[in-house]
């Protein structure tokens, strides 16, 4: 079996215009549609929302996300 080795921003940009979750620090989480990234993992949410205890809090449209805040971004359900 040959594993190929995957830049991060590769799986970025295979995530595009798809769900992810997106964990920052102090432990908040925010769900929505990847839009657009940029080397310093700058991240541009749309359809946003604050997720607590699994379940949609707070919904904010269209949202950008500073880099240095963020801890994971992972596919979304």
């Amino acid at each position: 079996m040959i594993f190929m080795a995957q830049r991060p921003l590769d799986v970025l940009n295979r995530a595009l215009e798809s769900s992810v979750l997106v964990g920052l620090k102090g432990g908040r989480e925010l769900r929505g549609k990847l839009k657009g990234f940029d080397v310093h993992v700058n991240l541009v949410l749309e359809d946003a929302e604050d997720i607590q205890g699994g379940e949609a809090a707070k919904r904010y449209g269209t949202m950008v996300i500073r880099g240095d805040s963020v801890v994971f971004v992972s596919p979304a359900e």
